[in-house]
């Protein structure tokens, strides 16, 4: 059994892809990402994630130096591993460059990119972003197998998926829910243990986040669609706040 590290403070990265998807069911400029970045900045919010896609269903290129200049949040890109988005990562040099696993038919991201099997298509990728001084993390599952290639490529991150966690939460199955506790609090450890920083995303609410924003290996949890969501009944900033205050309770 890995022993606990000390608890550490535990970073908000706000990720606004659904404010720009509202916006693009209408056209036009309304509601722009923008103002949201600059919202999750004044209320606490310690860094901004948005996910370029290839359909650009949401954020759209245009969005990423307009985000970088009206705030100095630092912007996390999740992007997936093709030679169109690293060439944007090396124009825009965002703080970082999370690499996702993407299919056009998917409504989000379903799972953990496997980085094991990328190995060769991830290497220059990664070699270029870190080149840039871009600071790399890949979207994972909490798996050795996973880990230890992203030990391999000499990433500085890993962002473990927590879909699985949340879908038992929601399915009131405690038992699977705590297997998947387990497993993501068991492979934090490991990352620390071996230098590399974790973080964790997806399916986060204000009812499940608590778990796991105790691991107190966890450097930072990145939460978009329920905030988002929420920011429709209650404000961007309440939404924002009120996941802060339950993540810092959990430390």
């Amino acid at each position: 059994m890995i022993s606990p590290a000390p608890s550490r403070p535990l970073r908000l990265g706000v990720n606004i892809d659904h404010v720009a998807t509202i916006r693009n069911a209408r056209g036009g400029d309304h509601p722009d990402p923008v103002r949201a970045a600059q919202i999750v900045a004044a209320v606490g919010g310690d860094g901004i994630t948005a996910h370029l896609r290839e359909d650009r269903r949401h954020i759209r290129d245009a969005d990423l130096q307009r985000i970088q200049e009206a705030t100095d949040l630092p912007l996390n890109l999740e992007m997936a591993a093709t030679e169109e988005m690293l060439a944007i990562a090396l124009k825009h040099r965002p703080h970082a460059a999370c690499i996702v696993p993407e299919k056009r038919e998917e409504r989000t991201t379903e799972g953990g990119l496997d980085a094991a099997g990328l190995h060769n298509t991830l290497t220059p990728i990664v070699w270029k972003l870190k080149d840039n001084d871009i600071r790399v993390s890949l979207f994972i599952e909490a798996d050795e197998r996973q880990l230890d290639a992203a030990l391999r490529l000499g990433v500085p991150v890993v962002e473990f998926h927590t879909g699985e966690y949340a879908h038992a939460h929601l399915d009131g199955d405690r038992e699977r829910m705590s297997a998947e506790l387990k497993r993501i609090a068991d492979m934090s450890a490991l990352a620390v243990k071996n230098g590399i920083e974790p973080h964790a995303g997806h399916g986060l609410t204000y009812e499940n986040v608590q778990p796991i924003a105790a691991i107190p290996q966890l450097a930072e949890l990145n939460i978009g669609h329920y905030l988002v969501g929420e920011a429709i009944f209650t404000g961007l900033e309440h939404a924002v706040r009120h996941m802060r205050e339950l993540m810092d309770e959990a430390r």
